[in-house]
């Protein structure tokens, strides 16, 4: 049988101990590199693990912390409205003619209506009719009262030529009586005549006094009489002339009450002029400010892109719908085109303050009412527990939690539910 050689002539003995030596130095190298590798990567990939979120960076809005000035502001919306818009009314009933439509200009002291009252003329005929009657009855007393006085004058005289007579027959007599010429019952009579006149010259002198007195105060009861006569006929003029409706300021007409040729009674509102050089702002405030506000306080009303300085002048006692009505007062004149009832924004600063911790004001306010923001961390934001103080319509005061210079998420932190790590996303 024929054998087949096999090939173990043909084999050598090969030592392979440097390539086990290569491939440990190259297996120990790629594991000191992986080892590397994952200590540096360590704590990316425990942040990673950690963060609970993931947001792109597009959808967010950031801002720094930062140090300034600080101003407490609020913003309010309102309208304009007419300081001066006086309600014109009938001063009696009586059929009206209107000489204006509404929305119309007027100037001062321009008519306006005119009222058709017969029974105010009627009236003011009749105490007309009485004030002549009593100037003439008062003429007519006056009269009476110099006759009068003119025959109290006389008695006195006479009284006065009986008295100085009884004293010359008195002097008369008592040189008789010591001549002895006459009787003494002669000479007595003398000295009662001359008393008897010297008590009816007393008596009509007193008699002229008080009837002067008397004449006097009549004249002055007549005068009285006839001035209140006088102010009802005046009052009575008064009310016809306001028959005739002028305009009391420079403006337009505004509300009509009243149709034309209607009849109206007495104080019924006819028209309102509204006075349009003199525009105030009615501003609409939240209650939660009202304890803040005060008349006097400066603030800013915006229309047409420009900013108005203004003044507070008034402020209502009560709140209504949440809300405070409020009265401003430009402190210079009204822009131009503003029209009653036209819409404003107004914006009042409450407080300043110089050197304070501040950022942008955002949604991140409102959605973790002040206590929470994310301080971002280069990829990252973690969760910060912070306290606010007050706040403006563009920014908001830092108290606690928050360093100058670091920057904070300002959108809404509602998706971000309590992770306390999110992912920021390229």
């Amino acid at each position: 049988m024929v054998q087949i050689r096999d090939t173990s002539g043909q084999d050598r003995v090969i030592d392979n101990r440097p390539q086990k030596r290569r491939r440990v130095i190259i297996g120990t190298a790629l594991l000191l590199s992986a080892v590397a590798t994952a200590v540096w990567m360590f704590p990316s990939v425990q942040q990673f693990s950690a963060s609970e979120h993931t947001v792109s960076r597009e959808r967010l809005r950031f801002a720094t912390v930062q140090q300034g000035a600080f101003v407490r502001d609020i913003s309010v919306t309102g309208q304009a409205v007419a300081a001066v818009r006086p309600t014109l009314y009938s001063s009696a009933p009586g059929t009206v003619t209107l000489s204006v439509q509404a929305g119309e200009q007027v100037q001062q002291g321009q008519l306006l209506a005119q009222i058709d009252s017969p029974e105010l003329k009627n009236r003011w005929q009749q105490e007309s009719a009485s004030l002549t009657s009593l100037t003439l009855d008062g003429e007519r007393e006056t009269i009476n009262a110099r006759q009068e006085s003119l025959r109290l004058q006389q008695t006195v005289d006479l009284a006065r030529v009986s008295f100085e007579a009884a004293q010359r027959e008195l002097a008369r007599a008592e040189q008789s009586w010591q001549k002895q010429l006459i009787s003494r019952q002669d000479f007595e009579r003398r000295q009662d005549e001359v008393a008897s006149a010297k008590l009816a010259l007393d008596h009509a002198s007193q008699d002229a006094q008080l009837a002067e007195e008397r004449l006097a105060f009549e004249a002055r009861a007549r005068v009285s009489t006839l001035e209140r006569q006088q102010l009802v006929v005046d009052e009575l003029q008064r009310q016809l002339n306001a028959l005739s409706v002028h305009s009391p300021v420079n403006g337009i007409v505004g509300n009509l009450q009243i149709a034309q040729k209607e009849v109206v009674a007495l104080n019924q509102a006819l028209l309102t002029v509204v006075d349009l050089s003199a525009l105030e702002v009615e501003l609409n405030i939240p209650e939660t400010y009202a304890e803040e506000l005060a008349p006097g306080m400066e603030l800013a009303v915006s229309y047409r892109n420009t900013d108005y300085n203004a003044l507070l002048s008034t402020i209502a006692p009560e709140v209504s719908q949440g809300q405070v009505i409020a009265r401003a007062r430009f402190s210079a004149e009204a822009p131009a085109q503003l029209k009653q009832n036209q819409r404003v924004s107004a914006r009042i600063v409450l407080a300043e303050k110089d050197q304070a911790t501040i950022v942008e004001r955002g949604p991140f306010l409102s959605s973790a009412q002040g206590s929470v923001a994310y301080v971002v961390d280069g990829n990252y934001a973690h969760r910060r527990a912070i306290q606010t103080g007050a706040s403006s319509i563009n920014s908001v005061e830092v108290l606690q939690g928050l360093a100058l210079g670091e920057q904070i998420i300002l959108s809404d932190l509602s998706e971000f539910g309590r992770a306390e790590t999110i992912r920021i996303s390229q």
